[in-house]
């Protein structure tokens, strides 16, 4: 904890917090008003059901503000020389701080009634897992929020040697980038979030049974494959719109650029605007993600590889590691290469590919993820209904191809290589992952090799490093070139232990290398 200050220099949060806790909670009182008004009406007249809700309301709406009013004035802060402070809390009060020397992030997000008011919520955060390595100033004016995070960001201004340094902006909203948001994996989970709220609702206000009588009315004599088709298709359509507005919601205004003193800022949103910003001295690193839908029409997006981001659970949700949403490849590349100031992206690099051995073992294991349920449904077939043999049946002939295609596509997307002060990995087909991985930030590898990996002379090794997700695999490498590999990606790192190999005669290497 930092020395005593002067008075002057606490300084509190914005006081129209306690406005907006009442319109937020005023909105939430509304949107549950209707449904309890309806059920009281069953012990109740209408009009003693309504004053009654009115009533409610205005206790709960007031009790909100009130304790949003005690809170802001037991919560003030100061930045000081050293470290920032943080005293909150009425019953139990809690002093917080963080020394300025390990903050990492800090982030402005403010939602639509923050930003008509021209307020924000800044989170200053070390980057460590837990709570307690964050700071939340909810909120306070834009204004301040900038002064915070220029003054707490601020480092001296030193460029990287060598590549290319470019400056300012690296890239803008283009309006063409929504045709990606259909084909991806929040379509279909949206579909079916739609068809579920439907149902919940209906529910609520007791008229589930009505919902489910106008649909079935409406599909009385249609075939039941047709019936499903149809439902599937509607759910497919409701899903696809909601990712259209998800989309607008979660990446409008945006924008990457490089500020100086080597600060690289994402701001974006529509309705809840964020910006968030990564210190280059930070940063070990990209990612180039291809999920399935969105790599068949030739796109990626990218993640940054680095240390000291929020790792809570708020943060993860709001994606803070994503520098570019999906775009087209070549210019997620030509980010990429902006980013990380090369003259040639790392992501696009050629990379040594695997050995067929490694296409049988992906071929085994997707046959296997449909032959076993498939077998179980046999059995059950022979022994209980001759319906769950024609299911297998039907599982076998549509899966099983499905299957062996995403096989060999994983196999084609293996890869690794080197790639000037990089090291790239690529694996995966439903979500496809190029990683290039600064050299020097790898702290150590992890050398595994199974049973069946030996007889097929394969092996897995894992860069393990403090930035990103904390470890970043080649699958099913050539056993000697993979070695080969780690030893020259990261000299020194690896030759230990292969002499301690070498001299027991061991196949190959089996541990954790740090």
């Amino acid at each position: 904890m930092s020395t005593a200050a002067p008075p002057a220099d606490w300084r509190r949060l914005d006081p129209r917090t306690v406005l907006v806790t009442a319109l937020v909670v005023a909105g939430v009182v509304a949107g549950v008003a209707i449904p309890v008004t309806l059920g009281l009406t069953r012990w109740f007249s209408l009009p003693a059901a309504v004053l009654q809700v009115l009533v409610g309301a205005v206790l709960v709406i007031g009790a909100a503000a009130g304790a949003d009013r005690v809170r802001w004035h037991r919560t003030r802060y100061r930045i000081g020389a050293e470290r920032v402070d943080l005293h909150t809390g009425l019953l139990i009060v809690k002093r917080r701080s963080l020394a300025r020397g390990r903050i990492r992030t800090v982030d402005l997000t403010a939602n639509l009634m923050l930003r008509l008011l021209g307020l924000v919520t800044v989170r200053i955060g070390t980057g460590e897992q837990g709570s307690e390595s964050t700071l939340e100033l909810d909120p306070v004016t834009r204004a301040e929020g900038e002064r915070l995070r220029r003054l707490l960001l601020e480092r001296a201004a030193t460029a990287p040697s060598g590549g290319v340094h470019r400056e300012g902006e690296l890239a803008v909203l283009d309006p063409r980038w929504i045709r990606y948001a259909p084909v991806s994996f929040v379509a279909p989970m949206l579909g079916g979030a739609a068809a579920g709220a439907v149902m919940q609702v209906s529910d609520w206000v007791g008229a589930q049974g009505e919902v489910i009588d106008w649909v079935g009315d409406r599909l009385r004599n249609t075939p039941l494959l047709w019936t499903i088709v149809i439902l599937a298709l509607a759910a497919l359509v409701a899903g696809v719109v909601g990712a259209l507005g998800l989309w607008i919601e979660m990446w409008w205004n945006y924008r990457l650029e490089r500020e100086p003193g080597g600060t690289l800022r994402v701001r974006r949103g529509l309705f809840t605007s964020r910006s968030i910003s990564v210190e280059e001295a930070r940063l070990r690193g990209v990612d180039l993600v291809e999920p399935l839908g969105v790599r068949l029409l030739g796109a990626a997006r990218l993640d940054a590889i680095t240390t000291g981001l929020a790792k809570d659970k708020e943060a993860r949700n709001a994606d803070h590691n994503t520098l570019l949403p999906a775009v087209p490849r070549t210019r997620a590349d030509t980010v990429a290469a902006d980013v990380l100031r090369e003259a040639v992206t790392p992501t696009g690099a050629a990379l040594t590919p695997h050995p067929p051995e490694a296409r049988g073992r992906r071929l085994r294991w997707s046959l296997a993820a449909v032959l076993g349920p498939v077998l179980v449904l046999t059995v059950l077939g022979a022994l209980l209904t001759p319906v769950l043999l024609w299911i297998a049946l039907g599982c076998t002939v549509v899966l099983a191809p499905v299957a062996v295609a995403l096989a060999l596509d994983a196999y084609r997307g293996l890869g690794h290589g080197l790639s000037g002060r990089y090291l790239v990995t690529r694996s995966g087909t439903v979500r496809r992952s190029t990683a290039a991985l600064e050299r020097a930030g790898v702290i150590g590898w992890t050398v595994r090799q199974s049973v069946f990996q030996r007889r097929a002379g394969l092996v897995s090794i894992t860069a393990t490093t403090a930035a990103g997700g904390g470890a970043y695999t080649v699958y099913d490498a050539d056993a000697a070139e993979g070695i080969a590999f780690a030893a020259e990606a990261v000299p020194g790192l690896l030759a230990p232990f292969l002499e301690r190999a070498g001299n027991t005669g061991h196949p190959g290497p089996q541990n954790t290398l740090t």
